[in-house]
């Protein structure tokens, strides 16, 4: 029962009140209140506020789902080994990707869903997209099972294996002074020297880049949509996927700033935990990965 009341928790959360959980757990909103109301007598805590002013969760309740995350997956971990015990592939896998990797030509993700559907049909796939940080973490506590990211500094807690790849140039947006200039004299000293720069604010490649050329970051995002929408304001330069912004190119929104100096390359691994050894569906997943980009061409 216990799980069950912090499953609706877990999912009052995630949707952003009681009402809106109604349709996720296929239950009234009334007894959606009513094992809120039991959790949190049973935990002594106020977990949310409801009312006329709104939903909102509170610390306490932070950190509450914050633990129920942990639980939860403890408990799909303690369901993967049983059925490794029986030799059976079932319940829940939790993949983690980075964002935009769904229009990247390399990307055989979707190749490596079908094949593992294929080999495992009762395991109900769960995908999420993340941050880097937050992807390693998550495979690193088992909340997720493998994890998809851009290559950086590794963890030796984790395995890393290669997948795919993908080129960043430098774009601006239409309004933008370099769009349709003439992009002769623009190199990384020249870059060095603007104030227009837009980056991810976390350890990336990006960063990583950002850091060896010195670029002095006047705006700061935390994905790829974001650096898209400072671009496309007229007032920052930033580094995309170019299958990314391909879209934005097309449509006149967007230009490589002189693409043949101001790009660089990044490498996308498949994310497995060491210890303790994932279960059999996160190894097989892991495998169906690697055999999808093994397979593709070029």
């Amino acid at each position: 029962m216990d799980l069950r009341l912090l499953q609706v928790f877990k999912a009052v959360v995630e949707c952003g009140g009681l009402s809106a959980a109604e349709l996720e757990l296929n239950i009234g909103t009334s007894t959606v209140s009513r094992h809120i109301k039991d959790l949190e007598t049973r935990l002594g805590l106020v977990l949310c506020r409801r009312g006329r002013a709104g939903f909102a969760v509170t610390a306490e309740g932070q950190r509450v789902y914050d633990e129920t995350l942990r639980l939860l997956a403890a408990v799909d971990g303690f369901r993967a080994s049983v059925d490794d015990i029986h030799d059976r592939m079932g319940g829940a896998l939790h993949i983690a990707l980075f964002d935009k990797t769904a229009s990247n030509p390399r990307s055989r993700i979707h190749a490596a869903i079908a094949d593992f559907v294929a080999l495992a049909p009762d395991v109900k796939l769960h995908l999420h997209v993340g941050s880097i940080q937050a992807i390693e973490r998550g495979v690193m506590d088992g909340s997720f099972a493998v994890g998809v990211i851009p290559a950086h500094r590794a963890s030796a807690s984790l395995r890393y294996d290669p997948l795919f790849g993908e080129t960043m140039y430098l774009y601006c947006g239409a309004a933008h002074e370099l769009f349709d200039a003439d992009h002769a004299t623009l190199d990384w000293p020249a870059l060095r020297r603007r104030d227009d720069f837009a980056g991810l604010g976390y350890h990336s490649p990006n960063m990583e880049l950002a850091h060896a050329e010195r670029l002095p970051r006047k705006a700061t995002a935390f994905e790829q949509e974001a650096i898209a929408t400072l671009i496309l304001s007229g007032r920052f330069v930033g580094f995309l996927p170019d299958h990314y912004a391909e879209s934005f190119v097309r449509r006149g929104q967007m230009q490589a700033v002189a693409p043949e100096q101001l790009h660089y390359t990044c490498d996308f691994v498949s994310v497995l935990r060491r210890s303790p050894q994932p279960p059999r569906a996160a190894l097989a997943f892991h495998q169906a990965l690697l055999a999808a980009h093994a397979a593709a061409p070029g």
